[in-house]
This record gives structure tokens, C-alpha cells and sequence, in this order.
């Protein structure tokens, strides 16, 4: 199960018994359940798939996510920030906002996902010069989000997890 802070920043994945303990014991919420519930000879209770924590539990946030192909790929959904397209795998690319040949870096800040072929039509310049525009601007994932995404099976799961920065 997803536990959220209390600014519905993702924390962990916990076990149904420990989300169920923390929501009779009062210190979290139920966000979204699944469709199986759980019986007692008392009560029939929904298995929850996302839970709230009632209070704000400090984390620091300048863990570094080290950059990869994978990590990307799950930053920008798989998906070519020029044009919106969702190829296969194989035949998306990274590339560089300001390309290496001009100064820029390898980092978060200044790679996204593209298409063959947008690459090919950015080539050597800024979106600026090749007149394309980014959907999205690049930026540093934190590093819970990344880590539980790549664990996310539940759809449930992807509204909370697609982009920390916008809550």
C-alpha cells in the first residue's frame, strides 16, 4: 500500500496490515481502496491502496537520484517531450535541451526524452532555434517519487506518484 505524507508527498510502500494499523490506530487516512475487503466476525473492512498520513513526517529531499536512461524514461512517461509521441522504447532518445557542443551537461535539468526523429530535427540547437517547444520543462525528480514509481503496479498508485512538483 502507498503511504502519502500529510501534503500527499509519496513516503513508502507498506503491507496491508501495517496500512490497516495505521488507520484504526487514527494516524492515517484512506485515500483509494481496492475492490477485495478484509473480514472479522465484526466488520468487512476495504483494502486500502492509498493512505494519508494525518501528520507531517520530515524527509529530507537532497537524496541524489543518480541519472539514467530508465530513471528518465520514468521522469518524462515514456513519452517525446517535442511532439507528444509514444514510440517504442528503442526508438526514443536522449537528448541534451542545450546541446553538449555548446556547454551543456548531462544532468536533470537539461536532458529529456525525444523521438528519433525530433532529435534528428532539433540536431546541434535549443528548441528555441529549431522552433519546437518543450511539453514540459526538464527538472530533478525527488527521489521517493522516482523509487516508488518504478514500483508502481496499481493505477491507483499514478496519480499520486506522476509528478511530486505539482501538489
Amino acid at each position: 500500500m502507498l503511504v502519502l505524507n500529510a501534503t500527499y508527498e509519496p513516503l513508502s510502500v507498506v503491507s496491508v496490515a501495517r496500512a490497516l494499523h495505521l488507520v484504526m490506530a487514527q494516524r492515517a487516512e484512506v485515500l483509494e481502496t481496492a475492490d477485495a475487503v478484509l473480514r472479522s466476525a465484526q466488520q468487512v473492512i476495504p483494502v486500502p491502496l492509498v493512505i494519508r498520513l494525518l501528520y507531517y513526517v520530515r524527509v529530507p529531499h537532497n537524496l541524489p537520484l543518480p541519472l539514467s536512461r530508465k530513471a528518465l524514461l520514468l521522469r518524462d512517461n515514456y513519452t517525446c517531450q517535442y511532439c507528444g509521441a509514444q514510440p517504442p522504447r528503442d526508438q526514443l532518445t536522449i537528448d541534451h535541451v542545450l546541446p553538449r557542443s555548446r556547454g551543456g551537461r548531462t544532468e536533470w535539468e537539461n536532458v529529456v526524452i525525444a523521438c528519433a526523429s525530433c532529435n534528428r530535427r532539433k540536431g546541434n540547437r535549443t528548441p528555441e532555434e529549431a522552433g519546437m517547444k518543450l511539453l514540459r520543462k526538464p527538472y530533478r525528480p525527488r527521489f521517493w517519487t522516482m523509487a516508488l514509481l518504478t514500483m508502481a503496479t496499481n493505477e491507483a498508485w499514478r496519480k499520486y506518484l506522476a509528478n511530486g512538483d505539482d501538489r
